[in-house]
């Protein structure tokens, strides 16, 4: 890529490319991104602070939550109506759902370890309202980092009409993603691993790479995280936010971000220009680095995937 500034291609050991992908300008696009290696400084972001509605973001926070208050194998009630967060109680509506094996315990019972792997494998609504209920949302807000904000149940029109709602940075959700890895239990990672929908950052990466996401999508919304496994570099994590523009093009980013941070995988740990001498510190990406054209990383095209739909 060509460019000046922050971002310019030519440093080497700087993950100079995923800086220039974060920056690229996508017209009518808000791009926000954070990437680094697990348990470090991240090595590029993009307007990594910019609050997003979360969509299903939320679900993270909901699955440390739950980690948190153990008995996982304890069987809770299915049902569909809940408490709203401003009084009253909400309905779960199965037509905007994704994951139609919760609906069909409905007035049963399932474990609470299974409604998590359902609400983040298959991103099911109802597992998560189910889930939510049963631990408050108190707890849920108390697992989130900095910069997620959990303040209603997805679903919960009332609370969102009363302008109650929930967002999340792209920083935070690489935290939220590295506190489910630091508590050292790899069945979190189990319905990541084998999450349904792989559309956003898993398709741009080359076939068979070790990765688990959690996406999240509304009308104007698209984003997911990722662990990245790469076999030959340390993993990494990846969070790329988008808002704004139709579906197509916010995928389109995503996959130009995270095509980008694999051909600087080997390079993550060092830091991108401007992180300082040391490079330890996070880069803030420079858009005057950045191809104006928003172009694919060199060497790699962007999959097209059909989207899910019916988010929220």
């Amino acid at each position: 890529m060509s460019g000046t500034g922050g971002t310019q291609g030519g440093s080497a050991g700087a993950p100079a490319r995923l800086a220039a992908a974060a920056a690229a300008r996508h017209e009518g696009l808000e791009v926000s991104v954070c990437c680094g290696r697990l348990g470090a400084p991240p090595a590029v972001t993009h307007q990594a602070d910019r609050p997003h509605y979360a969509a299903s973001m939320i679900k993270l926070a909901v699955l440390l939550a739950a980690h948190r208050a153990g008995a996982l194998d304890r069987a809770v009630t299915v049902r569909e109506e809940f408490a709203s967060a401003v009084g009253g109680t909400y309905r779960a509506d199965r037509a905007y759902d994704n994951d139609d094996e919760p609906w069909r315990h409905l007035g049963g019972e399932m474990t609470l370890r299974r409604l998590c792997h359902r609400m983040i494998c298959s991103s099911s609504n109802l597992a998560t309202s189910v889930l939510v209920e049963h631990l408050g949302l108190e707890r849920v807000a108390a697992a989130c980092p900095e910069g997620l904000v959990v303040r209603r149940p997805i679903g919960d029109r009332a609370a969102a009409e009363a302008g109650l709602t929930n967002t999340v940075t792209a920083r935070a959700a690489v935290q939220v993603m590295q506190a489910l890895l630091d508590t050292g239990d790899p069945r979190l990672l189990r319905p990541l691993r084998e999450q349904r929908y792989t559309q956003e950052i898993p398709a741009a990466l080359p076939p068979g790479t070790p990765v688990a996401n959690k996406n999240g999508w509304v009308t104007g919304v698209l984003h997911d995280v990722a662990l990245i496994e790469p076999p030959e570099a340390p993993p990494y994590l990846l969070a790329v936010c988008v808002a704004g523009g139709p579906e197509e093009r916010a995928r389109s980013a995503i996959h130009r971000v995270a095509e980008a941070g694999w051909l600087d995988r080997q390079r993550l740990g060092q830091g991108a220009p401007g992180a300082g001498a040391s490079g330890a510190g996070p880069a803030e990406a420079d858009p005057r680095g950045a191809d104006a054209s928003g172009a694919a990383a060199p060497g790699a095209a962007a999959p097209e995937a059909a989207a899910p739909e019916g988010e929220e």
